[in-house]
């Protein structure tokens, strides 16, 4: 969101296009006869047409629109009643209406950042007619500016007088305002988009065709970016960053150097400045208000491209961090895919919970055994001879005895403990179930 580019002689830091229309024209009159470039005509009887109150007719450059007899063409026949579908459904927090003017093969945003943020520049289109909803709630939508009807709205007071008209009205409609204003962002290492309190709404509408809930993810230990509705298959790299890192290049060295490399496609890549969560902090050490989030998420059906992509991004970091104005990397990536009976993806919490209850009977059984030898032991009823003790005196010698509390022999004596070789590095160890289950 931070290339500048030129359109309609305005320069835009950043710019969100309506990606759907709001044609009211498709939806209100379905029925236009039209000749189309061969001269062709497409017929459609109408014989009876509801109106609305207050609305709008476009007509594209060339078309027409007439309301003859119905029994003046034969070759049109009767059809069904057409539905006027709702006018009011299309949300300014919708994602899907909307498209990003820097849009990249390889790119995606997060949901958040689908829809306009505080410095984004917004074009509505100038070919057709639309209207859109600005939310339920009485909150404002900022964006820096708004393009509608030919005209540029950089202050709140033009973009007042605009909404209270009755073009804006038409436009525009709900509860919650539209202000403009916001400086472009001039930080190179990029800004917040600042969505974050109307995510809820994002996600509501994103999510509604769905019946509201998220689809199940592919994989097992599925990640969440920050920014995101639901979860997502990938990886998602961290970066703290000092003053010389520069959003923009960083963005592209992704996609000339790693991303359009052959054993990287299929995957798909979102990088934006996000606030800084507080695992994040204790992750890193380092005290940072925000970050730079990398999001890489699978979209093929081969999987795993994204956490070799983490991992080398990482690795890049090592080398070139200083030059590249990053301070500190971290990594996620999510589990093998679902219905995989690989180890890993048996390596869930129910298998390591019942593996960790096995190991802890174990010892308390082996704690058992131990303390009902030593009790048998004291009682005099269980007697053994050490490896290391002295062999049976000679004839001759003085007798002793064993005293069966203390295990002290009256008058052997113990040979001298053997010395460890200073050479020696072997070492006793054991492995632990728990962590070769991870491994």
């Amino acid at each position: 969101m931070n290339n500048g580019f030129l359109q309609s002689g305005h320069p835009f830091r950043s710019i969100h296009h309506l990606s759907k229309y709001f044609s009211i024209v498709q939806g209100l009159f379905p029925y236009v006869n039209r000749s189309d470039e061969r001269g062709s005509s497409s017929c459609s009887n109408v014989t009876e047409k509801l109106l609305p109150l207050d609305g709008e007719f476009v007509l594209a450059s060339g078309a027409r629109f007439s309301a003859p007899d119905a029994s003046s063409d034969p070759d049109c026949s009767a059809g069904a009643p057409a539905l006027f579908l709702d006018p009011d459904r299309f949300s300014w927090h919708d994602p899907s209406v909307w498209r990003s003017g820097h849009a990249a093969r390889g790119l995606f945003s997060v949901d958040a950042e689908r829809v306009p943020c505080r410095h984004d520049d917004v074009v509505f289109p100038s070919d057709a007619s639309f209207r859109v909803g600005l939310g339920l709630g009485a909150r404002t939508v900022r964006v820096r500016s708004v393009w509608a009807l030919g005209q540029t709205f950089t202050r709140d007071e033009d973009l007042a007088a605009f909404l209270a008209s009755r073009a804006g009205r038409l436009r525009f409609h709900g509860p919650g305002a539209l202000s403009v204003g916001s400086e472009a962002c001039a930080d190179p290492s990029g800004c917040i988009c600042g969505n974050a309190e109307v995510q809820p709404w994002i996600c509501e509408a994103l999510l509604q065709p769905l019946g509201g809930h998220c689809p199940p993810a592919a994989c097992h230990d599925a990640l969440r970016p920050e920014g995101q509705c639901c979860d997502l298959c990938g990886a998602i790299v961290l970066l703290t960053h000092g003053p010389a890192f520069d959003l923009d290049r960083y963005r592209a060295r992704l996609l000339d150097s790693f991303l359009a490399l052959p054993q990287y496609q299929g995957l798909q890549m979102a990088v934006s400045k996000v606030p800084r969560t507080p695992q994040s902090r204790e992750a890193t050490g380092v005290e940072a208000d925000t970050e730079i989030q990398v999001v890489l998420a699978e979209t093929g059906t081969e999987t795993g491209g994204a956490g070799r992509l983490a991992r080398a991004l990482l690795a890049d970091v090592a080398e070139h961090g200083e030059a590249l104005g990053v301070l500190s990397a971290t990594a996620r990536e999510s589990g093998a895919p679902v219905g995989d009976g690989s180890a890993a993806a048996q390596g869930g919490p129910a298998p390591r919970a019942a593996l960790a209850g096995g190991v802890v009977a174990a010892l308390l059984l082996l704690l058992a055994l131990l303390a009902g030898a030593l009790l048998l032991r004291r009682a005099g009823r269980l007697r053994w001879r050490r490896r290391d003790e002295a062999a049976p005196a000679p004839a001759g010698a003085p007798l002793g005895f064993d005293n069966p509390v203390f295990d002290v022999a009256g008058s052997a004596e113990q040979p001298p403990a053997p010395q460890a070789d200073a050479r020696s590095t072997s070492r006793s160890y054991f492995v632990n179930p728990l962590f070769e289950a991870e491994a």
